[in-house]
């Protein structure tokens, strides 16, 4: 309490009332983007607040996650949006694990002896702080795997040019599309029990002291048909507004609303194809109805 009553009053000053007013904002405005995952974004929200206070260790990333789940349910849409959110999305950068998994790939990401940083070194020489994403890290190659042992331990890294690099200015995150069978195939067993063995499944997939490392460990849920229909009304403002400025009007029905719903979700996909699907009709109605 001492501790609280003493960085609300004087010493406030030393933080921007700028950035204060932001962090308390963060949870709504994240909210207004990440659908059906409010615990997802609380959890991430604290972390990021910490980080943002200066209230971590400079020994340790500002923080990292991991986000477990199916594909298309939000996962690196709220890396996305906090990083927009704090930085700009120009700050957010994306690697792909997929294109890591064999040895050969690995000096891709972390240079060679011969002075070439790698994609990750590019990254790391240019930018002192953001968002670093390594996307269905289960598929990443167990060498690169030690590299995120770095990271996470220390806050720096040593890649193949013998270059060590800062990341305590940056937010760590990893997606995986672990225990994605058991989300989509428990549409009646309670989120608590499917959480617990997507994380039980994470433990025994991944080497213990990378899991330790990691400052929070959050499974996503399936979208029902209200997040569904929420999304899909969001994206549909969105591209409605961006056309109407264009001069192009577009008046919607249920009817369409619900055509949106059934074709921009899949089982496998989530809302992955959603806003295509979206942007696909609206353009081609319009069109239509200046050609005809």
């Amino acid at each position: 309490m001492n501790v609280v009553n003493t960085i609300n009053g004087n010493n406030c000053a030393i933080f921007d009332r700028c950035l204060m007013e932001r962090l308390k904002q963060m949870e709504k405005e994240l909210k207004k983007h990440i659908i059906g995952q409010d615990h997802a974004v609380e959890r991430v929200v604290s972390v990021l607040q910490r980080g943002e206070l200066g209230l971590t260790s400079e020994k340790r990333p500002k923080g990292s996650f991991i986000f477990l789940g199916p594909t298309g349910v939000g996962k690196t849409e709220i890396s996305l949006t906090f990083t927009k959110y704090l930085f700009g999305e120009e700050r957010l950068f994306r690697f792909d694990m997929s294109e890591f998994m064999h040895f050969d790939s690995v000096k891709e990401l972390r240079g060679d002896e011969y002075g070439n940083p790698g994609r990750l070194g590019q990254v790391l020489e240019s930018h002192k702080g953001g968002t670093l994403l390594f996307d269905e890290v289960e598929k990443a190659n167990s060498q690169i795997l030690m590299l995120f042992l770095q990271m996470l331990d220390t806050a720096k890294i040593t890649l193949s040019n013998n270059r060590t690099y800062d990341l305590s200015g940056f937010y760590i995150v990893f997606t995986s599309n672990i225990g994605t069978g058991n989300i989509l195939n428990s549409s009646k067993v309670p989120f608590k029990t499917i959480e617990r063995s997507v994380l039980n499944q994470l433990q025994m997939e991944f080497r213990p002291e990378l899991v330790a490392r990691i400052d929070e460990k959050i499974v996503f849920n399936r979208l029902d048909y209200g997040s569904q229909r929420k999304i899909t009304e969001i994206l549909l403002e969105r591209e409605v507004a961006r056309l109407r400025e264009k001069g192009f009007e577009f008046e919607y029905n249920e009817k369409v609303l619900e055509l949106m719903i059934r074709d921009g979700f899949s089982r496998s996909s989530g809302a992955r194809n959603l806003r295509r699907t979206v942007e696909n009709y609206v353009q081609g109605e319009i069109s239509g109805g200046i050609l005809a």
